[in-house]
């Protein structure tokens, strides 16, 4: 499930702390924008530490690196690329060949045993937008891409304005065309304004409709109406139910196939845990 992602500030050793209890489909522990330079090196710590204690998350764990131009990415993956973590956001990305650096410095990181971390870029450049199919498939392990409209922004020279997208509107429509093209999800930018919570449903149902399957927060209340308009569709539940029948004495009690054939595919517990997640988005 990819209706939520939400930015928690990697330096603050408290709010990583009561990230463990949201209901976000992804907490991101962020290294980046929301971190002052002189305390990366301590937010690093504090997030290795809680990956090390993923099991108390309810969602699936990232960290946002820095970018690759900022020098700062071998660095933060060295900290996060660890048993617990998920997957990472990498913002900035301009092309193919930023994100075949970050593959290659993930797998050096990796040990045979541990599962494939999962990679987003984020596109918020102009040459991102350019690029953003090249990105989307450049590696098996990218599995969604991520629109920053704030970013791209300034990266045209434009200033932003709630009332009148048409300064990214292009940038915001193209992302999900590519995502999609490339057989991956997109998840659409944040909505800045925390207390305006029907603003931020009109702007998540504005992205539903261009193909996005959710969006990045920034605070615990945004959970909610995001999750209100990114319901799973009825293709969706439908294939959920049909991998838990397939699956689901197998996971609940053990001692059958860890993986079976589904409809010419092949399922296994990571469907099985993503068709639970759908299942229970319903019952929400």
């Amino acid at each position: 499930m990819f209706r939520s992602l939400i930015f928690v500030p990697g330096n603050n050793a408290r709010f990583v702390e009561k990230a463990k209890t949201l209901t976000a489909d992804i907490i991101c522990l962020d290294l980046e924008d929301s971190v002052p330079a002189n305390e990366k090196s301590s937010a690093r710590r504090i997030i290795a530490d809680a990956l090390a204690h993923k099991e108390d998350y309810q969602s699936s764990v990232y960290v946002r690196t820095n970018s690759v131009e900022s020098g700062l990415v071998s660095e933060d993956l060295a900290a996060a690329v660890r048993a617990g973590l998920d997957g990472v956001v990498v913002p900035k990305v301009n092309d193919d060949r930023e994100i075949m650096n970050v593959v290659k410095q993930i797998s050096s990181l990796e040990s045979a045993s541990r599962p494939s971390v999962n990679i987003m870029p984020s596109i918020e450049t102009a040459k991102g937008v350019v690029n953003a199919y090249r990105i989307a498939t450049a590696d098996d392990r990218i599995n969604c891409l991520v629109f920053g409209v704030f970013d791209f922004l300034h990266d045209m020279k434009l200033d932003y304005d709630e009332h009148d997208p048409t300064g990214y509107s292009y940038a915001r429509a193209k992302i999900p065309v590519d995502a999609r093209a490339a057989g991956i999800d997109a998840i659409d930018a944040i909505w800045q304004k925390i207390e305006d919570l029907d603003g931020l449903a009109r702007d998540s149902t504005s992205a539903r409709l261009l193909g996005y399957s959710g969006k990045s927060i920034i605070h615990p209340s945004q959970i909610e109406p995001v999750h209100n308009v990114f319901r799973p569709s009825m293709k969706q539940i439908e294939w959920a139910r049909k991998v838990v029948l397939a699956l689901g004495e197998a996971m609940e009690i053990g001692g059958g196939r860890g993986a079976v054939s589904l409809e010419g595919k092949m399922i296994d517990a990571v469907h099985y845990k993503q068709a639970k997640a759908i299942l229970k988005a319903v019952d929400e």
